[in-house]
């Protein structure tokens, strides 16, 4: 072969793999394009959180599939966000002290919501906007409230029931179920000696240590998601629950009675936040819309159970629903209510006492 046709193959050559190279980078260009527009939502929340009959309607109406997975505790949602890095999910929604903890890491687990793109973030009460977990709402927009209360059986239970520091009572041995949840119940055991339920003392948890073993004996039953199964079965006659399992146990047995601990209740706001890397963003927020329209949020509320934050939803809730009293509470408990704070580097001892008190 002479020198000069070897040259122009050459040359050739080159310009082929050229061509070829840009091809692939088009292709991969167009895949990362359809990825982007993938009409998919990544949901995760607690199990039941969104009713089934109001992700249909949104999958009718926008022709988005929802993908909805479920964690158990707001620490567990944290750990699997950490793995991931903020980018298997779109929404998630969680508690308020996890808003607080992960606005703090500097957008390396949440970005910003444009609330521009959110046109019903109009019915959003502003009772609930600008609290301390995030001031501006720069990250998050409230869902819902929950309100942590006592349900117990008055036909096993002879103790007159006012509080949390009555659960510690001899009487009650093996006949409890509480929250799987460890600021829950540690909180529990700093109620009762009478400090904040986000304390960081190290000698004051201590003593909250030593509380709870006492409480172990009557503890029966841990259970974060239907705590109510077990005092409608009878399993277990007295516990400590959020509002909407409450309720659902007064439903399976209408003798049982609420209390709302004299002590005051534990509140938690629960929120959509949207992971730092949500492959789906512009379907997040079509979704968040979604259920801040006023007549799916009370589809939302009536089903779940919990207390609306969104004041386009009032108009279409029944006298009924807003005198159920494991739901909706008194002013006045407003006004004490307690609310869960990151602790910071307590954490871990948290962790630590939690984790013997299972192991008792």
């Amino acid at each position: 072969m002479s020198k000069k046709l070897f040259k122009v193959l050459s040359i050739l050559l080159i310009f082929l793999v050229a061509i070829l190279s840009f091809a692939g980078c088009s292709s991969k260009n167009s895949t990362t394009s359809k990825s982007s527009g993938e009409k998919v939502v990544n949901i995760f929340t607690w199990a039941n959180y969104v009713p089934d009959d109001v992700i249909k309607q949104f999958e009718k109406q926008t022709g988005i599939k929802v993908n909805y997975s479920n964690f158990s505790t707001n620490e567990e949602m944290l750990a699997k966000l950490q793995a991931s890095k903020g980018s298997q999910y779109d929404v998630i929604i969680c508690a308020d002290y996890m808003v607080q903890i992960m606005g703090k890491q500097k957008d390396l687990l949440i970005q910003p919501i444009n609330k521009g793109n959110i046109p019903n973030y109009k019915n959003v009460d502003s009772t609930y906007l600008d609290q301390y977990y995030d001031k501006g709402n720069k990250y998050s927009i409230p869902y819902t409230l929950g309100s942590e209360m006592i349900v117990y059986n008055p036909d096993k239970v002879k103790k007159d029931i006012k509080g949390v520091k009555d659960l510690w009572d001899p009487s009650l041995k093996g006949s409890e179920v509480l929250l799987d949840d460890p600021r829950s119940v540690i909180g529990m055991a700093l109620t009762k000696l009478g400090y904040s339920i986000n304390e960081t003392d190290p000698k004051k948890l201590d003593q909250a240590k030593a509380e709870l073993k006492n409480l172990k004996q009557n503890v029966k039953v841990f259970d974060a998601d239907t705590p109510h199964n077990s005092l409608i079965s009878g399993d277990t006659s007295i516990g400590v629950m959020w509002g909407s399992q409450a309720s659902a146990a007064l439903k399976g047995n209408p003798k049982l009675k609420i209390v709302y601990p004299e002590e005051g209740m534990q509140f938690e706001e629960d929120n959509f936040v949207m992971p730092v890397k949500a492959p789906h963003k512009e379907n997040a927020e079509k979704f968040i819309d979604f259920l801040l329209d006023g007549k799916v949020n009370n589809d939302i509320t009536n089903n779940i159970e919990y207390i609306s934050t969104n004041t386009a939803a009032k108009k279409y809730m029944s006298k009924e629903y807003l005198n159920n009293k494991a739901v909706y509470v008194p002013q006045e408990e407003f006004n004490k209510a307690k609310h869960l704070e990151d602790v910071g580097d307590a954490t871990k001892q948290y962790d630590l006492i939690w984790s013997e008190f299972k192991q008792q």
